[in-house]
């Protein structure tokens, strides 16, 4: 009975390892925030300040083919504000969904970044309308 029971617990336990190795392999897409930091060269790879869980790091956002030809990614410029669905991973965060947000629409941790940017942007650009 002992044996049965000592044999029982370990195949749980390693079931147990198992499924949990597993889960951790299988990452679940995180929603997260960005505002476009400086003017896009690579469409590929753009910095941003992004916003994850409140967290605001600098970040590059890696486009995968089905991004690249949404035509609000191919439209992108500095101080565009966006909402991501996808991965955070070691080179950026790799998106698997975007939108345009209005700026005001930015969880409070980017909305002063955002202004600023905006307000960066119409001062460079204000000068060249004359």
């Amino acid at each position: 009975m002992k044996h049965t029971t000592f044999l029982l617990s370990s195949i749980l336990i390693v079931m147990a390892g198992v499924a949990h190795m597993a889960s951790a392999e299988i990452e679940e897409d995180v929603v997260a925030f960005a505002v476009v930091s400086e003017l896009p060269k690579d469409r590929t790879q753009i910095p941003a300040r992004v916003a994850i869980e409140g967290s605001v790091t600098n970040m590059k956002l890696l486009a995968s083919d089905h991004i690249l030809s949404n035509l609000a990614w191919k439209q992108l410029e500095i101080c565009h504000a966006l909402k991501l669905e996808g991965q955070k991973s070691s080179e950026g965060f790799r998106i698997h969904s975007v939108r345009v947000l209005d700026g005001a629409m930015l969880p409070m941790v980017l909305q002063g970044y955002a202004g600023d940017c905006l307000l960066k942007k119409a001062l460079e650009v204000a000068p060249l309308v004359d």
